[in-house]
């Protein structure tokens, strides 16, 4: 097996800059990238197109971004728990495709299947579907959308290889699966990593051939977006 880990963060984002189009996986503030945001946010790369399912919050994940106004178009489902998100979009300062949560995840897996595109009966006879194509299949509409195309796509996995075999953990197995392999390049970081061999193949969720680079992550915050408790008796 190839090995793909690399030394940390800084080596996995070899080949980074302006203007680029990235994938991240997470929801809300679950499973994302941290130390492929927090490099990003570093490296103050401008001009970015970002393809997540949302935009983190003011001063996490995706919002720390938009605070230093790095990124210029954002390719989300759901968008409703940062307000800054919402102040650059209201005033034109951040360009925003909102597509149905079901086809941003086909999207992503039709271009990690090399799929060019796909039909879907959601968003028809709505302002998704237009300018695209429509056709009936058996007296139904369907909308077609093109897979994504992506220079980068960043994930995180609970446990990873060096041949960048993939598990995940719980809800942090959302965007993240679909999202490796959808990108030229896929960069994984890990809260642990093994030598190869050391994976359960039957609990592999990701086989090595959708990732070109793994590394150790560090300092997880795994913030929880909102905290709901009921009061004791």
């Amino acid at each position: 097996m190839i090995n793909k880990k690399v030394a940390d963060v800084t080596e996995a984002l070899k080949g980074v800059s302006d203007n680029m189009t990235f994938m991240l996986g997470g929801f809300g503030l679950c499973g994302i990238p941290e130390n492929s945001i927090s490099e990003l946010v570093k490296r103050n790369v401008k001009g970015v197109t970002c393809i997540s399912n949302n935009a983190g919050v003011d001063d996490f994940g995706l919002g720390l971004l938009l605070q230093k106004h790095q990124i210029k178009k954002m390719v989300s489902s759901y968008v409703g728990e940062n307000d800054e998100f919402e102040r650059q979009m209201l005033t034109g300062e951040l360009e925003v495709e909102l597509i149905p949560q079901g086809t941003l995840a086909e999207r992503c897996r039709a271009a990690q299947s090399g799929f060019p595109a796909f039909y879907t009966p959601a968003g028809y006879g709505t302002e998704v579907a237009v300018g695209k194509e429509t056709r009936e299949f058996n007296g139904k509409m369907y909308v077609l959308e093109q897979a994504f195309e992506a220079d980068f796509a960043f994930v995180k996995a609970w446990k990873g290889d060096e041949a960048g075999n993939l598990i995940f953990k719980g809800t942090a197995r959302n965007f993240n699966p679909v999202m490796c392999g959808a990108a030229k390049i896929t960069v994984a970081e890990v809260e642990e990593l093994v030598p190869i061999g050391e994976l359960d193949p039957n609990q592999i969720h990701i086989p090595g051939i959708f990732v070109q680079r793994i590394f150790q992550g560090k300092d997880y915050e795994k913030r929880i977006e909102q905290r709901t408790v009921r009061q004791r008796d």
